[in-house]
């Protein structure tokens, strides 16, 4: 058995020893006994806490359906026939999931744990060992709620027999709690703290992701852009993809699905009517609104998000015509140690593009450097090298990346945002998600196949 299918039973277990033990012990310490009114309260957020808590547990996250296209999401919504503005209204995504062979929805990923694509997904949830996604959301942050509002009911009760206790340290022992009493207290105490806070904050953060339409994976990749944008203000507002190939303008994108925050939370509890939100069997969102998503029209029509990101271009195999498979062998003028030093200078080049983004550019100055000195005159354009250009180049990157520690390591896809977190700690399969396959090795039948079906789905290449 594995170590998160155990989350699920200790939680429960949690929910329960937080909520009834502690009952008890309140109900034989001083001042008084809890009021007929608090018992109520108590067990009545402790019912609401376990049914939301099971079903952001056991409602299905979605699977996208193989044949979806935006045409048939916006009729499913009761959009149809509302014309080309409406469809320039609504997300349209450029991303292909190999793994799942099918163009994914705006918003949508694949999830390592689950293994399938999600809609509109946030993050994989450990301690529900689940998606939070367009369909589990309601029930999730419903859970987190009254998750808070429980734990916040129960450190009042406690912190007033604390304080109850603290007030009469001079009472005589045989009069005051017993050692075990004493022990269970301080440890509900402690145990409530800790959870209260850590639920607290949690709570706050999807507040603010409901109220601005943004998923926790959204945000990170905003973040990204951001620094994409850093990086791209040193270069002409242009950046090289790895393999140096393609030269991609990166341009200032606004994030496309908040729509105002009315029309956000209504989106996301999939309701306007404020009291079904606190409804614990509200209804669970239909698969079908997860699959289009209205946009502000901050963009022009057929933007997609997220940006474009150099280190997600496609890797296309640059094929040398007429090359034989040594390729020095038609070369007798080079003596054997020039052959040698020829094929560790590829393997050079070959390591260098493997490495993060950061690493390439200070191996550039590097070589920059040593061919040019450490500065041109102004006649040059103004370009500067040495430690200023690698500043100035990397900037809050740099800062960031040591940091993190992993800087080179694993590529871009192992860039983590200012939390430290990078997409695999979400549970996205960051192999499909950030790298794209090489077109140059799909069989010529699946891509055909692949272009049929992005044509009717809205998947669109960059």
């Amino acid at each position: 058995m594995e170590i998160s299918q155990l989350a699920v039973p200790a939680v429960y277990a949690l929910i329960l020893f937080l909520g009834c033990p502690s009952q008890l012990l309140l109900m034989r310490l001083d001042p008084a006994p809890l009021s007929k009114n608090e018992i109520i309260a108590a067990n009545t957020l402790l019912v609401l806490i376990l049914i939301t808590y099971t079903q952001s547990v056991f409602v299905d996250p979605g699977t996208i359906p193989k044949d979806w296209n935006v045409g048939g999401a916006m009729k499913a919504e009761g959009k149809e026939g509302m014309g080309n503005e409406a469809e320039d209204m609504v997300g349209k995504s450029r991303k292909w999931c190999f793994r799942c062979e099918a163009a994914k929805p705006p918003r949508a990923h694949h999830c390592k744990e689950c293994k399938r694509c999600i809609p509109k997904m946030d993050h994989h949830c450990p301690w529900t060992n689940n998606c939070v996604s367009h369909t589990t959301f309601p029930h999730f942050i419903r859970f987190l709620f009254y998750s808070t509002a429980g734990l916040a009911l129960l450190e009042s009760f406690i912190l007033t027999r604390v304080a109850y206790l603290w007030s009469n340290l001079d009472m005589p022992s045989s009069m005051g709690p017993t050692p075990f009493q004493l022990a269970h207290l301080f440890t509900i105490f402690i145990v409530n703290s800790l959870t209260l806070f850590i639920l607290g904050v949690l709570f706050l953060r999807n507040i603010w992701c409901l109220a601005v339409n943004t998923t926790t994976i959204e945000g990170w990749e905003i973040e990204r852009h951001r620094t994409l944008l850093r990086r791209a203000r040193q270069y002409g507002g242009y950046l090289p993809s790895p393999d140096g190939t393609q030269q991609i303008r990166i341009r200032k994108q606004e994030f496309p699905y908040d729509i105002g925050i009315w029309a956000n939370i209504v989106q996301g509890m999939n309701s306007a009517n404020p009291i079904s939100w606190f409804n614990p069997f509200g209804a669970t969102p239909s698969l079908t609104s997860g699959l289009a998503f209205e946009t502000n029209g901050f963009e022009d029509p057929g933007t997609v998000w997220p940006p474009p990101d150099p280190d997600r271009a496609y890797r296309r195999n640059a094929k040398a015509v007429n090359a034989g498979a040594f390729q020095f062998a038609e070369a007798p003028e080079m003596s054997a140690e020039e052959t040698v030093r020829a094929f560790k200078a590829r393997q050079a080049e070959d390591a260098l593009r493997r490495r993060g983004y950061g690493e390439r550019m200070q191996q550039r100055v590097v070589e920059d450097e040593a061919e040019y000195g450490n500065s041109r005159d102004d006649d040059d354009g103004g370009y500067t090298y040495g430690d200023d250009a690698s500043d100035d180049a990397e900037g809050e990157e740099e800062e960031s990346e040591k940091k993190r520690g992993e800087k080179g390591r694993e590529g871009e896809a192992a860039w983590r945002n200012a939390e430290g977190e990078r997409l695999k700690d979400f549970g996205v399969d960051e192999d499909v998600e950030f790298y794209d396959e090489q077109d140059d090795d799909i069989p010529l039948s699946q891509l055909i196949a692949r272009r049929q079906g992005a044509s009717t789905s809205g998947y669109s290449r960059p």
